[in-house]
């Protein structure tokens, strides 16, 4: 099967093109035959190396991604009975796991990883939904601001804080939320009440729009000390690259690992069926040949993508 990774770790040529055996699914795994593969900004952190240490000894090649879509090929022995051969799923993989990462045309999952796709959508947009959106949900559930409470959210016209900003906007937030010039209508179209300005004067923007600083903060711009002016006194910070601190002012510092949850079925199904209510938008940037992959890295790298880039497998 042809699949994309790396022997060495390095930068966006370190991808390679590669023919391996087509994997078997275990006992309560399944395999998808991947169509799409998104391409996020933890896949660059991968093929560079930043979890080499996770892979346990482990021989290359390694394989990125973490998003897929596809249609399920093979269920192993004692396989959720919710799934079938042909369906159309999503699903999240961890490329320091067992059987590596998302990148490749035939994937081995934990059948509680896959999920039945959104109705209605192609199997590119589906791939862009899971890790982002999992990820925005724990970090609202890790917040626990209730109905009525206002969050803030860095990164809003990113794929996480996008969808943190609606689905904190469908749980009864008030969203403040950042956007440059040109995402300022986009980031208000997901469901902000209010938008500021990006960047350093970010903290001091929040606090013109609610003087007692918000409930709690999602920090997908990385802004971590920068950000902490913008919370009120006992409120919360929910960062998404392990970032330790300190605080201040009793603020509760979230460090949100979308690994901890990769098989929690019912909230990735959950997550499913918000974009058929039209709660979730995905957006796609542009769909590329899976050999393309080091163009994709890049363009991702450079910055400015609206949207997830994905690679197609079919």
């Amino acid at each position: 099967m042809k699949a994309v990774g790396v022997t060495e770790f390095g930068g966006p040529d370190a991808l390679q093109v590669l023919d391996l055996p087509t994997p078997e699914p275990g006992p309560g795994e399944v395999r998808i035959r991947v169509h799409a593969a998104a391409v996020n900004p933890t896949d660059l952190l991968f093929r560079a190396g930043a979890q080499a240490a996770r892979l346990d000894g482990r021989t290359p090649p390694y394989l990125p991604g973490m998003d897929l879509a596809g249609v399920v090929a093979r269920l192993g022995p004692g396989a959720d009975s919710r799934l079938a051969v042909g369906d159309r799923v999503v699903g999240i993989a961890l490329p320091t796991g067992p059987h590596g990462g998302a990148y490749a045309q035939e994937v081995v999952l934990p059948a509680a990883s896959v999920v039945r796709a959104p109705e209605g959508v192609d199997l590119p947009a589906a791939s862009t939904l899971v890790m982002n959106a999992l990820t925005a949900q724990l970090a609202l559930d890790a917040l626990a601001v209730p109905p009525g409470g206002t969050v803030a959210v860095t990164g809003a016209a990113g794929a996480f804080g996008g969808y943190v900003v609606q689905l904190a906007a469908a749980a009864g937030l008030t969203v403040v939320a950042d956007a440059g010039e040109r995402d300022r209508e986009l980031v208000r179209s997901l469901g902000a009440g209010y938008v500021v300005a990006r960047g350093e004067g970010f903290a001091a923007a929040v606090r013109r729009v609610v003087p007692d600083g918000v409930d709690g903060l999602a920090d997908g711009a990385l802004l971590h000390e920068q950000a902490l002016p913008a919370i009120g006194d006992g409120g919360g910070l929910a960062v998404v690259r392990g970032w330790n601190g300190p605080t201040e002012r009793g603020i509760a510092l979230h460090k949100i690992m979308v690994g901890t949850a990769a098989t929690e079925t019912a909230a990735i199904a959950r997550l499913a069926r918000q974009v058929d209510e039209g709660v979730l938008t995905l957006r796609v940037a542009d769909v590329l040949p899976a050999e393309q992959a080091p163009e994709a890295h890049r363009r991702l790298e450079a910055g400015g993508v609206r949207g997830r880039l994905v690679l197609d497998f079919t």
